[in-house]
């Protein structure tokens, strides 16, 4: 069976991917959460990591002797091993689309996952406020997504970004948390859409789990102090 090592639920938005793409394909899996903890050398979670992937990080895929790190390399191994489930929309021209907005999410959007870390278990709404005043970058990341995912759901009618659940719609999934806990201000649409992720099957399993944690992690906390 294949195997997912993630970092803490309510902190990792890289390991939430692939963990809701899995989850919501209904491909069995395995999944091994590794407490985050002071990421220093010799620490668990890099003993555990380091031994699994050359960059000792979370989310690692390994599939007997095979290894897969990073999200993106384990969606796209997934689409591959897993053609029936359509994780990729089906026409090519949506597909190519679907694979830049995945990269671009990838590479982008700086500003809003520095200045807003996930953190699915806290409402940080006056943070939120205040980091809206404050950091333009912020807003602009914002409305590149607001635009993209408009224009994505117009296009294709809903109620996902491409129709159907996708790997496009995984991979903003942890947007989606950052958007609710800090209160950013979307469109009525963008706002329905997020609340549509958040109610997939997938999705509600993650945010359960995260919530079911109650695990404070000092180094994922820059807002809040140790309850």
């Amino acid at each position: 069976m294949l195997q997912l090592y993630i970092g803490n639920k309510n902190y990792s938005s890289w390991s939430m991917r692939p963990g809701v793409l899995l989850a919501q394909a209904g491909i069995p899996f395995q999944e091994i959460m590794v407490r985050f903890d002071g990421f220093a050398p010799g620490s668990p979670f890099r003993k555990t990591m380091d031994a699994l992937s050359p960059v000792g990080k979370v989310p690692v895929l390994v599939d007997g002797a095979l290894v897969v790190w990073d999200s993106l390399a384990i969606a796209e191994y997934l689409a591959e091993q897993f053609p029936d489930k359509q994780l990729w929309p089906a026409e090519a021209a949506a597909r190519a689309r679907a694979r830049s907005i995945c990269a671009e999410m990838h590479s982008g959007f700086a500003a809003l996952r520095t200045a807003c870390p996930m953190n699915i278990e806290a409402q940080l709404h006056a943070v939120g406020q205040l980091i809206w005043r404050d950091k333009p970058a912020v807003r602009q990341d914002v409305a590149r997504i607001e635009a993209m995912w408009t224009e994505l759901l117009d296009r294709h009618g809903g109620p996902l970004l491409f129709g159907a659940f996708s790997i496009a719609d995984a991979y903003f999934a942890p947007v989606c948390m950052r958007i609710k806990t800090y209160g950013l201000p979307v469109s009525a649409p963008v706002a329905a859409y997020i609340e549509r992720v958040c109610a997939l099957p997938g999705v509600q399993a993650w945010i359960d789990a995260a919530l079911a944690e109650q695990d404070f992690v000092p180094s994922q906390e820059p807002y809040r102090a140790r309850p």
